[in-house]
């Protein structure tokens, strides 16, 4: 009878924790759920509005299938827009900052984490209050430095504002990484004859693989749809990036809508692309150096 009684009042428990898990689970839902339309509301619309023409955009209608998918849209964009040059021209930018801002944050991470000396937290401070810093208060004092230097209208000119300004986020995560590596495989290297080189590059470098390609897609990000510094420092058509492609079809008297969301979609592709190819690899950086302090 002792069983029995218990055994019922166990139950009661067990289903109230149920339901519990139950409404917090479809709150969960429901909070991505509107998280996952939230996001995808601007790259639907957008995907509708590259094949409309302008008639059919001015409408209104902003969910309305086009009535005959404008492919033209495309060609305009690709053809009036420059988008090949235009895309060169960022992927050059782009890939050139990104190896920078992992060459300097790698070395600067590892002094700063695995370096027992005592200006280490006060670089480290240096370093966090540049992430505080707006672009826009650097644009007069970084023109008038490039124009002095002679690298204005260069594409010196915007990547090396692209890696002061990247490499601080990019130290932030890679020195937590390092800091959580256990200091006992330095040891045993040094005991065996290792150089400070050699324990980088065959020791720390190899292990800090998932926070190098969070850095990596963070820093692209960025960087592909940067466009203030670039129109600051950028005026040859020629070294121009991939954002500058939307102002080829706006003239003084009309707008090419469908090409200019047919542009923007090219232009997205390849952010995209590159995010679903490494997203496994992001998360894993981003939680790599949380499990000591």
């Amino acid at each position: 009878m002792q069983s029995t009684s218990r055994s019922a009042t166990v139950q009661p428990a067990i289903r109230v924790r149920r339901s519990r898990f139950s409404f917090a689970k479809a709150i969960v839902l429901v909070f991505l759920s509107v998280l996952v339309v939230t996001q995808l509301y601007p790259l639907l619309w957008l995907a509708l509005y590259s094949l409309k023409t302008n008639e059919e955009i001015l409408s209104g209608a902003f969910f309305a299938l086009p009535a005959s998918p404008q492919w033209k849209n495309f060609t305009d964009a690709i053809q009036a827009g420059n988008y090949f040059q235009y895309l060169k021209n960022s992927l050059f930018v782009t890939i050139v900052s990104m190896a920078g801002v992992l060459l300097l944050s790698t070395l600067a991470s590892f002094a700063i984490s695995r370096f027992k000396w005592k200006y280490g937290q006060a670089v480290m401070l240096i370093f966090l209050i540049g992430m505080m810093i707006p672009m826009q208060a650097t644009l007069l004092p970084l023109m008038l430095i490039f124009k002095n230097l002679g690298i204005l209208n260069t594409h010196a000119s915007i990547i090396l504002p692209y890696m002061a300004f990247q490499t601080p986020v990019a130290i932030f995560i890679m020195s937590g990484f390092m800091k959580s590596i256990p200091a006992e495989i330095e040891e045993s290297a040094i005991m065996d004859g290792a150089s400070v080189g050699r324990i980088f590059f065959n020791i720390i470098l190899p292990v800090s693989v998932p926070p190098m390609m969070t850095v990596s897609i963070l820093t692209f990000i960025n960087i592909w749809n940067e466009y203030i510094l670039a129109s600051t420092f950028i005026s040859s058509e020629r070294l121009k990036t991939l954002p500058f492609g939307v102002n080829s079809f706006v003239s003084q008297y009309s707008v090419n809508y469908g090409a200019i969301g047919a542009f923007l979609v090219l232009g997205a592709l390849p952010v995209i692309i590159v995010y679903f190819l490494l997203a496994d690899k992001i998360t894993k950086g981003m939680v790599a150096g949380a499990v000591k302090g």
